[in-house]
Formats: C-alpha cells, structure tokens, sequence
C-alpha cells in the first residue's frame, strides 16, 4: 500500500493555521471541542506556539538566505583572485627564472597551494611583496602587472578575508536559527498532536469534519 508523501515544514505549519481557523470559525467544530476544553481561549495558546514556529521558521529561512548569499560572494571573489594569481604568478615565474631571490620573496618555488589556508597565504605574500618591493615592482610593471593593478588585487585579498568572515558569521547565525526552529516545531507539534487526538473523540460522530482540521480521513 501506498505511504502519503512527508509533506514539508511549510506545509505542517500551514496545515495548523488553518486547522485553528477551521476551529474557531465553524460553529459545529467550534461546539464540540468546547466540550473537551478546547475553547477559545485555549485554541489561543496553541496559536500563539504556531505564531513563534511560524517566526522561527521564517527567521531561519532568512539566515539560511543571508548565509547562501555571503558564501556565494566569498567563493566569487576567490574565484576572481584566483584567475589572477595563476597568471600573475606563472608571469612572474618566468620573468624570475633566473633569480632565486626574487622567487624567494614572491613565493614562487614550490607547487601551487591546494588549502585554503595555504593557498591566501601564498596569495598574500605575492602581492604584498609586488607591491612593496621597489625593483621587483619595476620588474613586473614591464610585464603590464602595472602598480595599480597590484594594489587593486590585494585590496581584493583583503576583501576576501572580509567576505569569508562575514560567511562563517551567517553560519552560526543559520546554525542557531536552526535550532530555534526545531525547538519551537516541536512544541506546536507536541501541541497538536495532543489537539487532534481530543479532535477525533469530539467528532467521533462526525468523523469527516476533521478533514477541516487538516486530518485527512478515509471515506
């Protein structure tokens, strides 16, 4: 037989707001779970759960937004430094080839980085040097790696460094909306959970009006 697909966080908090709609505005609904005590000002409690879920759920998404959007520049950026460095750096390779001092300073012996880590800190050496060292400056503006275009890239770097931090900032923040939203999930869960049940004994005589509940019901 067939299982109903799990329907989403959306959808279990739309199902609830509707359910509560359903149980104060039809007079019938409305009656019956009176008896059992869920009157009005009971159903309130149960809104209000649902309206911290719905906030909760509604700030997480916003987090999960914000950090997509920020790992989204970060990776950008890095993109574009990269492509810059491994021209930059195989230009300076060959104008260099025959003096260590200058590969030395600029970081260029050796295999490309593969780490993160390690890969900026090779990036930042480059241009920091490049930029601050008078002959290899000269040197590699003959080359068309002009001043400006060098302090450009590491004004780049040192936006890179201020777009991972702001990343790994929208992370903890999702990572703790995350956890809010689980926790206030659960309590209108537990609550309805709790609700639908009395449901079912308050129209056990007419079972279908729970459908206006959101529970569905074999005919």
């Amino acid at each position: 037989m067939p299982t109903r697909p799990k329907i989403s966080e959306a959808e279990i908090l739309e199902q609830y707001r509707v359910a509560f709609d359903n149980a104060l505005k039809q007079p019938d609904i409305a009656s019956a779970l009176a008896r059992i005590g869920f009157d009005a000002a009971t159903i309130a409690q149960g809104e209000e759960l649902l309206n911290n879920a719905v906030a909760a759920y509604n700030d997480n998404k916003t987090r999960d937004d914000e950090k997509t959007k920020h790992y989204q520049n970060w990776v950008d950026l890095k993109m574009q430094i990269a492509r810059r460095y491994s021209v930059d750096r195989k230009i300076a390779k060959i104008l260099f080839r025959h003096d260590p001092v200058a590969k030395e300073k600029l970081g260029l012996k050796g295999a490309l980085p593969r780490t993160y880590v390690n890969w900026l800190e090779a990036v930042k050496k480059y241009y920091s040097v490049a930029t601050t060292d008078q002959q290899i400056l000269s040197d590699l503006n003959r080359l068309n790696l002009s001043p400006e275009y060098l302090t450009q890239t590491l004004h780049m770097i040192t936006g890179l460094d201020t777009a991972r931090a702001q990343y790994l900032k929208t992370v903890g923040e999702a990572q703790n909306a995350t956890k809010a939203k689980n926790a206030a999930l659960a309590n209108i869960i537990h609550w309805m959970q709790n609700f639908y049940a009395l449901a079912k004994i308050a129209l056990k005589d007419r079972p279908q009006l729970l459908e206006a509940l959101g529970k569905f019901v074999r005919s």
